[in-house]
């Protein structure tokens, strides 16, 4: 769904890789408290994230398009994907919904509406493939309604007085993510396979990506061992995270719920949010829709449905109904707010601001909302 050459990561993001070993020491050679812990581990995520990301582009160069394709979308999510288990099996269902509620409004709302102002800086507007936009707004509209179905047969049988209402959502819920994992590899099979050329969004490389992409190749054996390394890494922090975050909650006055809607939501995917900010910068708006819906997408299609799936597995059973109805208002508003902004094939930076701030509207609702079961 993704494919892009890769940026060369800021100085100041690959200095983040210093509170790899920091949370480490923190979190189990020290007491020093839940927060320490908490920041130090979630900013490890980030550099680490991006470092993953950068592999699987690297490797899809090496293996073709075909493979390589398919190892970049599946990879595309892994640090939200470790993140969510981790705090799932610590028990905190409730902090993972929001975790995805979060990184669907994040990628949405949050990642494209900075990378819309950051590309705007010296240009009227930035222009992008309608027919590109409007096959992913199209997705990204029908997904979405994979993860509000349940919650509304929820209400409905709520309202009926059933006896059995738990023993339902579980079963909708699973049979559900099935259909939409099913329809994930579906897609995949339509953007790598018999429709590459539509959704290669219909921009081409210029000399100096080109140059840059060349340049910056990596050998097969270096882009494994960093994927490798990097998830091994990834599920480091991501088990000091989830367990420093109901202490950091309480000390915070915070509930665990925000946390997961905010915090964890944006570290898992702001590897995403530097990636479309820096091809916005360079004028290629299609692809950062790519980036920023394909991941929007891909939470709804995998990420959300192989969480409810593996957490009948892990003992900790999930299931797609999202309990507060703020959730099911933000992740509907993603949609539809995409939708209106992608459909004319061309942006400029208010429409950027309009996305920020429905953004921060959702995050003070967050903020001010009873979390789930309180």
């Amino acid at each position: 769904m993704r494919r892009a050459c890769c940026p060369s990561a800021p100085v100041w993001l690959n200095a983040l890789l210093l509170f790899v070993p920091l949370s480490l020491v923190l979190g189990y050679a020290t007491d020093v408290g839940p927060i320490p812990v908490f920041v130090t581990a979630l900013i490890a995520i980030v550099p680490l994230a991006d470092w993953i990301r950068k592999s699987t582009e690297q490797l899809a160069h090496a293996l073709g398009p075909a493979i390589g394709g398919l190892l970049n979308v599946t990879f595309g999510n892994v640090s939200e994907l470790i993140l969510a288990l981790f705090v799932l099996m610590d028990g905190h269902v409730d902090v993972v919904k929001g975790q995805i509620t979060g990184a669907i409004i994040g990628n949405g709302l949050l990642g494209l509406g900075l990378a819309i102002v950051a590309g705007s800086f010296g240009r009227t507007r930035q222009r992008f493939n309608r027919e590109h936009a409007g096959l992913l707004s199209s997705l990204l509209m029908l997904s979405v309604i994979g993860l509000l179905v349940p919650a509304l047969f929820h209400y409905t049988e709520r309202g009926s007085g059933s006896t059995n209402i738990n023993v339902l959502d579980e079963r909708l819920s699973l049979a559900v993510s099935v259909v939409l994992v099913a329809v994930y590899v579906a897609n995949l099979i339509y953007t790598l396979i018999t429709h590459r050329d539509v959704y290669s969004g219909g921009e081409e490389e210029g000399p100096e990506d080109a140059q840059h992409e060349e340049s910056a190749r990596w050998s097969t054996r270096r882009a494994l061992a960093v994927l490798l390394g990097g998830t091994v890494l990834v599920g480091t922090e991501a088990e000091l995270v989830a367990g420093a975050l109901e202490g950091t909650a309480e000390t915070l006055g915070l509930s665990t719920f925000f946390l997961g809607v905010v915090l964890l939501a944006v570290v898992g995917n702001a590897a995403e949010y530097l990636s479309a900010i820096y091809f916005a910068r360079r004028g290629r708006m299609g692809l950062v829709l790519s980036i920023t819906l394909g991941s929007t997408i891909q939470i709804a299609l995998l990420v959300a449905p192989l969480l409810v799936l593996v957490s009948y597995l892990l003992g900790a059973p999930m299931n797609l109904v999202f309990a507060n109805p703020l959730e099911l208002i933000a992740i509907a508003g993603v949609a539809f707010t995409v939708n209106a902004i992608a459909h004319d094939g061309e942006t400029d930076w208010f429409e950027g601001v309009l996305l920020l701030g429905v953004y921060a509207v959702l995050v003070l609702a967050f903020f001010f909302a009873t979390p789930p079961g309180g």
